[in-house]
């Protein structure tokens, strides 16, 4: 909920849209960026992201999914579980 993502083809990369996500708290954790979501969805709950800021995108992150299914699945739930802890 509250993400948007456009398809790009032939990448493997995705830049969903979080700035639903900006703005809120985990926490003691407010969650400024997209660089500071990246750093706290790695720190607690164990998925790499990369700032969208890093590619002009501030708003976004992006997501690789050159991985397998298994993997990729692992990490989308864990990001779903902690963007669900956020409010």
């Amino acid at each position: 909920p509250g993400i948007r993502i456009a398809a790009i083809p032939g990448t493997f990369y995705a830049f969903p849209d979080v700035s639903a996500y900006l703005g809120k708290k985990a926490g003691n954790t407010v969650i400024h960026s997209s660089d500071e979501l990246c750093d706290w969805l790695l720190e607690e709950h164990n998925v790499a992201t990369v700032p969208g800021s890093a590619f002009g995108a501030a708003n976004s992150i992006r997501l690789s999914f050159a991985t397998s299914e298994v993997e990729l699945e692992k990490a989308l739930q864990r990001i779903a579980k902690g963007l669900a802890l956020l409010g």
